[in-house]
């Protein structure tokens, strides 16, 4: 197989209208990556690999997102909507090229894996011309039966043309397919559009190929991965088969959930040895997590790092930009944001770190905010190793609080506070002309404030 050079073609020109929303069906997400992301991700990788995603006319997010997670794939615009087959010759240019391998598939199958892209492939390595992709359905009512006879694929029967015996059939059409490269191009020429609906259809290739004296074969899957996505609740069940598919992953790796079914991961998140997430934990794209670290319950993470041996939460939220040292710790009801936070750090309660550097063992003490925004521009707090932040203290940024520094509780901290220095700061007023002065140089930039 390794041999065998493939072409896979991205069918992702559909408008989703029963998804009752104004963004392309295939960019909604299942467990933090759109259903595209997951096909693409799943679809062959190597070097003689190629990719082709075909989109709808007015999609160009669509095909941002292609290129965003496959930088290789090719964009191809089916400008009519006109049947499977038209919307696979949309890519003809990429099939004239020529591949031994030629893998159609959907851009709204998010669970289909690239194990069975392989098996798909296998059949044709065999001899097959042609290969379908099956499914014992518990209902078949409304599918494609695969007609088989003596191992060979004979037919693709819908449901309104088939017959009394035909219905009885179980084994239904993903629609995922992989044709004989060599062949592709003139079978799905061959493809007419003598139906009701005046659509090509890409499983009449099964009778064209057969008609060449070729072989046509099935291969089966379980119908929880080629679910296709075309309403809300069908994306809802999809995230369902996704997060117990994650979750069992997780621990079949050694990760400890305390109460699986309630604990929501992202597709890309990764663990490390001996980590333990507590109930009602979500954590959504871009986090890692290393050795022994603990997620307490009702936290919630996104694009963070979490060192070894760190805690969060519980009630923690973690935003993007977070980057917990080893041993950190982040208590109940902190948030944080774009903070880097050294190894032995504490923040422990109540408190709102962002856009800022917190150096190692340092204490941050309940009710603390680093005041990042001034209503024009973000700034910077950078916190020294082992200093010491008191309750309830405000540290206005741009500010540098020293290696070994105490901050009183209770403080408004506009200046910077050198190292192992006391700085108890309660006067009022002087809080006040300190953030009347950087008001008045943000306003003298002449910018208009952005929204917080």
């Amino acid at each position: 197989m390794t041999a065998r050079n493939s072409l896979t073609i991205v069918l992702a020109a559909g408008e989703g209208t029963r998804m009752r929303s104004s963004l392309p069906k295939v960019l909604n997400p299942v467990a933090g990556r759109s259903l595209l992301a997951h096909v693409l991700s799943a679809a062959p990788h190597g070097e003689r690999d190629r990719l082709a995603v075909v989109i709808g006319p007015d999609h160009q997010a669509v095909g941002a997102e292609a290129k965003r997670v496959r930088s290789d794939a090719a964009i191809h615009i089916q400008a009519q909507r006109l049947g499977t087959a038209h919307a696979v010759l949309a890519a003809r240019e990429a099939i004239a090229q020529g591949a031994d391998d030629l893998l159609i598939a959907f851009g709204d199958t998010p669970l289909i894996s690239a194990e069975t892209f392989a098996r798909l492939r296998e059949p044709l390595h065999n001899g097959s011309s042609l290969v379908v992709l099956g499914f014992r359905a518990a209902d078949p009512t409304g599918y494609g039966r695969l007609v088989v006879e003596d191992g060979k694929l004979t037919a693709i029967r819908e449901q309104a043309d088939a017959s009394a015996d035909e219905l009885k059939i179980t084994l239904c059409n993903a629609g995922v397919m992989a044709i004989d490269g060599k062949i592709a191009l003139d079978v799905l020429d061959k493809i007419g559009n003598a139906n009701a609906k005046g659509e090509y259809y890409l499983t009449d290739a099964v009778g064209i190929v057969r008609d060449l004296g070729l072989t046509a074969s099935v291969i089966e899957t379980s119908e929880d991965e080629v679910r296709g996505i075309n309403t809300k609740a069908q994306l809802a069940e999809a995230e369902t088969v996704m997060q117990t598919r994650l979750r069992q992953a997780a621990m079949a790796a050694g990760v400890t959930l305390i109460a699986p079914e309630t604990v929501y991961l992202a597709a890309d998140t990764t663990f490390g040895k001996d980590v333990v997430i507590e109930p009602f934990v979500v954590i959504g794209p871009g986090v890692s997590i290393a050795d022994g670290a603990v997620i307490h319950s009702f936290s919630h993470l996104s694009e963070a790092k979490i060192g070894s041996k760190a805690q969060v939460g519980p009630y923690a939220r973690l935003r993007p930009g977070t980057s917990l040292g080893d041993g950190a710790k982040i208590g109940n009801f902190v948030e944080t944001k774009a903070a880097q936070i050294d190894a032995g750090a504490k923040v422990n309660h109540l408190t709102y770190i962002g856009d800022a550097h917190i150096g190692a063992s340092a204490n941050i003490g309940a009710g603390t905010i680093t005041c990042n925004y001034d209503g024009f521009d973000k700034h910077k707090t950078e916190i020294g190793a082992g200093a010491f932040i008191g309750s309830n203290s405000s540290l206005v940024a741009p500010v540098k609080i020293g290696t070994g520094a105490y901050v009183g509780s209770g403080s408004v901290i506009t200046k910077d506070v050198p190292d192992d220095a006391l700085a108890v700061e309660r006067n009022v007023q002087t809080a006040k002309d300190g953030w009347a002065k950087r008001f008045r140089d943000a306003k003298s930039r002449h910018r208009k404030p952005k929204a917080h």
